[in-house]
């Protein structure tokens, strides 16, 4: 083996713009360029994940030693990170989201507890 073929994906979240979206792919590409032994090949925005929207790396390292190859993927990744930070770009993590509706109104009294179910304990003392 002559070179390693490297494929890195991340996510970002989905409030991220187009715009930000649109700058993330030259963003990595001017990363890969500027790391010693790797050769930039791709990167695309590739779909919208369950928690965050996709993108997929592509880059070559110039050499079968293991390494080298973990020296210039960190370097890559440590500055992926800092250029992201630059631009208010971030990184997805699994988050939930929970909508409520029909809140019943609360009793001041009740210590936060509904006020209908304040009025129950106080019946059933």
């Amino acid at each position: 083996m002559g070179q390693r073929r490297v494929v890195l994906n991340f996510g970002v979240i989905y409030q991220t713009s187009a715009k930000q979206l649109a700058k993330i792919p030259s963003l990595v590409e001017d990363i890969i360029h500027n790391t010693a032994n790797a050769i930039y090949d791709r990167a695309h925005f590739s779909g919208y994940g369950e928690y965050s929207l996709d993108f997929e790396v592509v880059y070559f390292i110039n050499t079968n030693d293991y390494t080298i190859y973990m020296d210039a993927q960190q370097q890559i990744n440590l500055n992926i990170k800092s250029e992201f930070a630059k631009h208010d770009l971030e990184f997805a993590y699994p988050t939930q989201v929970n909508y409520l509706n029909n809140l019943p109104e609360l009793d001041d009294s009740s210590n936060g507890k509904p006020a209908t179910a304040a009025c129950q304990t106080a019946h059933s003392r």
